[in-house]
């Protein structure tokens, strides 16, 4: 007698889906957090983090100058770090989350502020700055993601 048959399969998929319900938007949550401290934590040691450079002219950009690069990666560090902990943590979600967006939106400003250097062939092809760019659209998905759940949303 084969254990593969139709039900068994049909149950273990059913187990695996009830699994992934229950664990992915907590996975979701505390992996994204990781990133964010991780990242953020990487900018306060000068030198370590790749986007450090690119986002304190952002930075200064933004400030008119006002905000010394010194300042602002230190601001821009503790921002994530406080988002990255938020999310481990799991709460105060909606300011998380908010802060969240509000960093992703300055993340893609090197985009209009230095094009030449976030693509080699505008707009096609990326730097390794504006992979680094890009790649935040899946983490601005997964915070929609989790802000759906926010008010007890749910996965079915």
């Amino acid at each position: 007698m084969s254990l593969l048959t139709s039900s068994n399969l049909q149950a273990t998929d059913e187990r695996i889906t009830a699994w992934m319900a229950r664990y992915s938007i907590p996975l979701l949550r505390i992996g994204l957090g990781l990133i964010f401290l991780w990242f953020g934590a990487l900018k306060f040691f000068p030198g370590l983090s790749p986007a450090q450079e690119l986002a304190t002219r952002t930075i200064d950009m933004l400030t008119l100058g006002i905000m010394p690069a010194s300042l602002s990666i230190i601001v821009l560090a503790t921002w994530e770090c406080v988002i990255g902990l938020g999310l481990i943590v799991g709460r105060g979600m909606r300011l998380i989350l908010l802060l969240l967006f509000a960093q992703m939106a300055g993340t893609v400003l090197p985009v209009f502020f230095f094009p030449q250097e976030v693509f080699l062939h505008i707009p096609y092809a990326p730097t390794l700055e504006g992979q680094y760019i890009i790649k935040n659209l899946v983490l601005v998905a997964a915070g929609l993601v989790l802000g759906a759940t926010v008010r007890g949303g749910r996965i079915r």
